[in-house]
């Protein structure tokens, strides 16, 4: 049996695969500030992947902040001062960093950062987290209101 190709040896989603291409290609410059990103259907086809695929991709990329979307418009490259900010606190993935080590190269984005940027991308780090523990709370309360309202459905229900 012949050894399986590099590209089946990791393990990653395919999302993440999309979402890692689309990223370099943002950070490059080959898709720049407010230009509109392809349409769904040609990244699916760019990618051999389905809809719900793509989709997740584009959410990685837009919780990173590197796009936006207008609903019924599409989704835009978001501003980023010719890829100064999101270059500097950009991070590769651990897997790509493990890989990095084994094979000396060129400096990835995100290393050699200053101290300024790596104080920033702590207080982004905070304030994510701050932002997770409120969504998890606002979901809790949510759940508990919607717990009370079929009780309260319920017992307005006459009995046969």
């Amino acid at each position: 049996m012949s050894p399986a190709p590099e590209s089946k040896q990791d393990r990653r989603p395919p999302y993440q695969h999309a979402a890692d291409e689309l990223r370099r290609d943002i950070l490059q410059g080959r898709i720049k500030p407010g230009e509109q990103m392809p349409a769904i259907r040609e990244l699916q086809e760019r990618f051999g992947v389905a809809n719900m695929t793509m989709r997740s991709a584009l959410n990685v990329l837009r919780d990173e902040g590197l796009i936006y979307t207008i609903h019924g418009r599409g989704s835009f490259v978001a501003d980023h001062d010719g890829g100064g900010e999101f270059s500097a606190n950009y991070t590769a993935p651990a897997w790509y960093l493990s890989k990095k080590a084994q094979k000396p190269g060129q400096a990835e984005p995100g290393e050699g950062r200053s101290d300024d940027a790596q104080a920033a991308g702590a207080n982004l780090a905070d304030i994510l987290t701050s932002l997770r523990d409120e969504i998890r709370a606002l979901s809790a309360d949510h759940q508990e209101l919607r717990r009370e309202v079929e009780e309260l459905k319920a017992a307005q229900q006459p009995e046969s």
